[in-house]
């Protein structure tokens, strides 16, 4: 009977050990979950951070090199009039909105280099296609517009030697140069011939002459730009990626008095750096702009496969004056008269030529200089803001209008005829928007699979770990607790019976089932 009861005891032993074992097996679940809970969004970061570097042969760097979109610019031109009766009789200058004048556009980055710092170079190659279907008129329309080359030339002479307005009056007399010009829609924006440049060509001194023979509002943009733009990939600081590091070697503008607004440290707009909170300040480059653009959060938005994202729009203040927002200061670095509030003087990117960029409609700029012409309908900011749709966990733009108006900041000069009844007005020329509507499926696929199965994975992951560990502790305290009760029972069992034989039938009575068979198989 002794080793009946011994064996009994032992395989008591066993059988609580297992049940021990069950509970570090749940316990480990419980904890598994808890670590996904916690660390689960940062292993996802990982993985996305890991997929979007740019690196040769990845399909994010494919889609960057050569976007499978298809842009669009859309142009309005303000066609003067009533130029002949604005410049004798001094009226109020009347205006026509005339397009959109739609051009389908095609990226891709060509002679892409590696370098071992983690940033990659590059030129952006923009093929322009018009798109007649999509626009109010074709490219042969005719068109009135200030003449922008003899206008600038007549209000940087403003301040010159009077001899030498007399002289500039002279020559334009000569070559028939008047305020207002006559062109085509193709030429406004492509290039056409300007007497005064061609004159300047000859005349001006080698180092002072501009890089261009024809005058044009896109002129020379049509193709591959020579401009070698170097960003970082991310695979050094994720942080940094897409962000420009240098442009033909150069870190930052010299145009400014601080360092912030000569920083070109952003995106060019088509990638930015990943997980981005309603807290980011975004900012994009573009050497038309003469300076880095800031973007803040404005609302979440839903993109095309109801991909998630955040809409991005400049702040109110981007164009302000000093008064307005006294860190705009630096961009005025001659001091005062600068530009008024809701305008920006890109003139020492543009050669000196009293360009102001705006939004549409003068948006965001006092009302006086939308009414000092006829013919201009009050902004809308639903059509006149400049906006982007990103999608914050890739830092991918889904959706973008790019909105900006091109103004000619005119002098009167008194002793140059030609203008001397030209009043000193901001006079609007175009506004484009440039845009992109949606991405192709096979991105927002993508995005959508990145940003809406990982929260769900890690709710079902975590669930079903707390669950499983949850019931396997149950089960496996109630077995410790009932098997711990049975073996005090086998000890105790002797001191109630009278003989080791009855104490070894009383065991096998409140044996398990598992005992049972083992007992009785002794």
């Amino acid at each position: 009977m002794k080793g009946r009861e011994k064996l009994c005891a032992k395989l008591s032993s066993t059988f609580l050990r297992k049940w021990w074992f069950v509970v570090a097996v749940s316990v480990g679940c419980i904890f598994f979950g808890i670590i996904v809970v916690i660390f689960f969004s940062s292993w996802v970061k990982l993985v996305i951070n890991h997929e979007l570097v740019l690196r040769d042969g990845s399909q994010t760097f494919t889609w960057w090199a050569k976007p499978p979109v298809v842009p669009t610019i859309k142009v309005y031109i303000y066609n003067v009039t009533n130029a002949d009766e604005f410049l004798n009789n001094g009226s109020k200058p009347v205006v026509d909105e005339l397009g959109p004048y739609v051009y389908v556009e095609k990226w891709e980055r060509k002679n892409l280099t590696f370098h071992d710092n983690g940033t990659v170079s590059y030129n952006l190659e923009k093929i322009y296609h018009f798109d007649e279907s999509q626009s109010a008129g074709s490219q042969d329309d005719v068109v009135v517009v200030p003449n922008i080359p003899m206008l600038s030339a007549t209000s940087q002479s403003k301040h010159a030697a009077r001899f030498l307005r007399l002289a500039m009056a002279s020559i334009m007399d000569i070559l028939k140069i008047k305020p207002f010009v006559e062109v085509t829609v193709g030429q406004l924006l492509w290039g056409y011939e300007d007497p005064l440049l061609k004159l300047a060509k000859d005349v001006v001194p080698k180092e002072q002459k501009l890089p261009y023979e024809e005058f044009g509002l896109m002129y020379k943009k049509n193709g591959t730009s020579p401009d070698i733009v170097t960003v970082f990939t991310g695979a050094n600081d994720i942080t940094k990626y897409g962000l420009i590091q240098n442009v033909n070697g150069r870190s930052n503008l010299s145009h400014y008095t601080s360092d912030e607004c000569n920083s070109m440290e952003a995106s060019d707009g088509s990638i930015f750096p990943p997980h981005m909170n309603k807290n980011t300040t975004l900012y994009i480059y573009d050497k038309d702009l003469c300076r880095r653009l800031p973007l803040i959060y404005q609302k979440e938005v839903t993109g095309s496969n109801d991909v998630p994202g955040f809409r991005f729009s400049p702040p109110k203040s981007v164009f302000a004056d000093m008064d307005e927002m006294p860190d705009n200061a630096c961009f005025c670095p001659q001091g005062p008269p600068c530009a008024p509030s809701g305008f920006f003087n890109v003139s020492l990117c543009q050669y000196d030529s009293p360009i102001l960029l705006s939004f549409p409609h003068f948006y965001l700029a006092n009302d006086s200089y939308r009414t000092a012409l006829d013919g201009i309908s009050p902004a809308d900011p639903e059509k006149h803001t400049f906006f982007m749709d990103i999608q914050p966990v890739m830092g991918v733009a889904m959706k973008a209008k790019a909105r900006i108006q091109i103004n000619l900041a005119v002098s009167q000069v008194i002793d140059i005829k030609q203008v001397a009844t030209f009043p000193d007005i901001i006079f609007p020329i175009m506004w484009f928007e440039e845009g992109l509507d949606s991405l192709p499926e096979e991105m927002t696929g993508l995005m959508k699979l990145a940003t809406t199965v990982p929260p769900v994975a890690r709710t079902v992951i975590a669930a079903c770990l707390f669950v499983v560990g949850a019931i396997l502790l149950i089960i496996a305290v109630w077995r410790l607790v009932r098997g711990a009760n049975r073996l005090s029972s086998l000890h105790l069992a002797p001191g109630h019976v009278g003989t080791p034989a009855k104490a070894t039938l009383y065991v096998c009575r409140q044996r398990t089932f598992f005992l049972d068979i083992v007992c009785d198989n002794y």
